[in-house]
């Protein structure tokens, strides 16, 4: 594999990129994909926008503000000139940037990525230790900051100042600080206003890269993922192209921060590929987010399902009708909650599963593909496939890892971790799914959320689905607990509706829904009830929190984690994979995941007609 020549002159990420024996494969088959060698994501969505739309049409609202493409695209002119200018930032060097969802921000990521900058992406709750451990690993030369946020990133860089190396022994200069919305003299918004927005775009390679986003909810030292300019355009050109279908008159609007790839495609990148508008939401319940739908003529919504949930649960449903798409990621979406919204709104949620190592959503469906309580099928442009923990084929209605392909991939920023989620070629997502006989995939588990309990394997989500199906439970969480006679034990820590009684006769009418659900011996025989749970900014669940409370009430140490997969053999075996347009055919003996009891006959297959041939690969890495 061969680079195009950089344009960065600072060739920090370009150096630390892992070896091309640890690269995903890549596959451009689609010919939406095929990009030119020099490209500049920015200048793709916005200048190409402006010139194909006018500058007059509507791009960022707000509920004060409203902001065209060609003020966004002199904006985030501006933004590039006080960079490269008052500043000196060069090709290459990294831009943190740290805020809300408003408009100064989409022009600062603009901005950044114009003046040939890498951008940094950081959610505004992040506290000083957090912040000084993501500039130590992306060594940003400046940093972005809403002045709301200014304190905790004030801190983090006078911490890594005084460090005076970060873990290589590299110098850890810290970052010249600027913030943006307040009142300072220094302000960005004082300085772009001197400037008169005429710039131009650093033409990069298509392979320069772009992005710095850090995975979410991680243990230990972050990871940092690396994403190219074409990586940007290659989510709104398979996804949002071919799933979720958006045309110039939506309005968009969301939940998920900027920071978050979720957030970024989903409010930014989609939009702006079709000359479509994003209503930008800083903070907002999920009954505040229904009205701002209604208010403003919103048409494709980007939530969690606890957002979808809520909104059911305030009687809030009837503000969303003009609304066209909803999608769901960050959790999974239980069908009870599908059919539920279905029925009140008469949408059908699109749910996928994405990564920030992937960067959006890359298995998912729509309209009359949806299966609920099925994640989907692979976006066109990806292809996925279920394994073992020695990479070798799954068959149909068996749970294994969730391996997939396409034209973005996994690419850490110098971690060794890389040969942990990339193997064979294959990014390994650390999911448990289980793909049924139309090729469609279900989601049983985070691989690390089995909860092994008497030598049985029982997936907290699957628990969750059963026991959200009770009129009772508003929301719920199922972790495992250590037990010193099972291993483990299954544990639900449960959000009850107004009105009913936190009683043990709630706990065994709970736990009896259960056993009538799914198998017996996966009922909850612990129930706490709480007044929330606690979930990410994204509302994915923390089970990590639970875990550890859990754990905190227990007798006996938590039994010793399943032994990691094995990397080495990966790249010598075939592994069967769904294509965008595959259907799976007939597999092989049964190899259920090593102490797994789930019999084939459980898996939850929907009669379909199938959809093409299936392609067999050989697991080679990279070339």
């Amino acid at each position: 594999m061969e680079l195009s020549p950089s344009a960065h002159a600072d060739s920090f990420c370009r150096d630390r990129l892992p070896p091309f024996e640890l690269w995903p494969r890549l596959h451009f088959d689609l010919p939406e994909l095929d990009y030119p060698d020099r490209l500049n994501c920015a200048r793709s969505l916005l200048d190409d926008a402006v010139e194909r739309w006018g500058p007059d049409r509507p791009c960022l609202l707000t509920p004060d503000e409203r902001l065209t493409y060609g003020e966004l695209r002199r904006r985030a002119n501006q933004v590039a000139q006080v960079l490269t200018e008052d500043l000196g930032l060069g090709p290459g060097n990294r831009v943190l940037l740290r805020g809300p969802n408003n408009p100064w921000l989409v022009a600062a990521w603009f901005g950044v990525l114009k003046a040939g900058g890498v951008a940094v992406t950081t959610v505004p709750l992040l506290r000083a230790a957090e912040l000084t451990g993501l500039c130590e690993i992306s060594r940003p030369a400046i940093a972005l900051c809403d002045h709301r946020s200014l304190e905790e990133l004030e801190a983090a860089v006078a911490a890594t100042a005084t460090t005076g190396a970060d873990a290589d022994g590299a110098d850890a200069t810290a970052p010249r600080v600027i913030a943006y919305g307040g009142p300072g003299e220094d302000d960005l918004a004082v300085r772009c206003a001197a400037k008169d927005g005429v710039f131009t775009t650093v033409d990069t390679a298509a392979d320069d890269v772009a992005l710095i986003a850090f995975t979410s909810g991680t243990t230990g030292r972050p990871k940092a993922t690396l994403h190219f300019h074409r990586d940007v355009l290659a989510n709104a050109d398979t996804f949002s192209r071919h799933v979720l279908r958006p045309n110039p008159d939506d309005v968009f609007t969301g939940t998920p921060p900027l920071a978050f790839t979720f957030g970024l495609g989903g409010l930014v990148v989609f939009p702006l590929r079709v000359g479509a508008s994003t209503l930008l939401v800083e903070s907002a319940t999920p009954t505040q987010l229904a009205d701002l739908v209604a208010a403003h003529g919103v048409t494709v919504l980007f939530t969690a399902p606890t957002a979808y949930r809520a909104i059911l649960a305030a009687g809030s449903a009837d503000r969303l009708a003009g609304l066209r798409r909803c999608v769901s990621a960050g959790e999974p979406l239980p069908a009870a909650v599908w059919e539920e919204f279905h029925a009140a709104t008469g949408l059908r949620i699109i749910d996928g599963i994405g990564a920030t190592e992937m960067l959006h959503v890359f298995i998912a469906a729509a309209d009359e593909d949806i299966r609920p309580g099925s994640t989907g099928r692979p976006v066109p442009g990806y292809r996925a496939a279920v394994v073992d923990e020695n990479g070798a084929p799954v068959p149909d209605g068996y749970p294994g890892l969730l391996a997939v392909t396409g034209p973005t991939g996994c690419r850490y920023l110098d971690d060794p971790r890389q040969s942990t989620y990339v193997r064979g070629g294959w990014n390994i997502t650390g999911d448990t799914y289980i793909r049924d006989a139309d090729g469609y995939f279900w989601y049983v588990a985070r691989s690390d959320d089995m909860i092994v309990s008497s030598g049985y394997n029982i997936a907290g989500p699957e628990v969750e689905k059963a026991l959200a199906g009770h009129p009772h439970v508003a929301d719920c969480g199922v972790v495992g607990v250590p037990d010193e006679r099972r291993g483990m034990l299954v544990k639900a820590f449960v959000v009850l509706r107004d009105g009913v009684p936190a009683a043990p006769e709630t706990v065994r009418e709970l736990q009896n829904h259960v056993k009538g659900a799914i198998a017996p011996f996966k009922y909850p025989r612990a129930v706490e009830f709480v007044t929330d749970l606690p979930r990410t900014e994204t509302g994915k669940l923390r089970r990590s929190e639970l875990r550890t409370r859990g754990a905190e009430s227990a007798a006996v140490p938590a039994p010793v984690p399943r032994t990691a997969l094995v990397a080495h053999r990966w790249a010598r075996r075939g592994v069967k994979e769904t294509g965008e347009k595959g259907e799976p055919a007939a597999g092989g003996p049964a190899r259920p995941l090593s102490g797994s009891r789930t019999p084939p006959t459980s898996r939850p297959v929907a009669p379909a007609a199938g959809s093409g041939p299936v392609r067999t690969w050989s697991g080679r890495p990279p070339s």
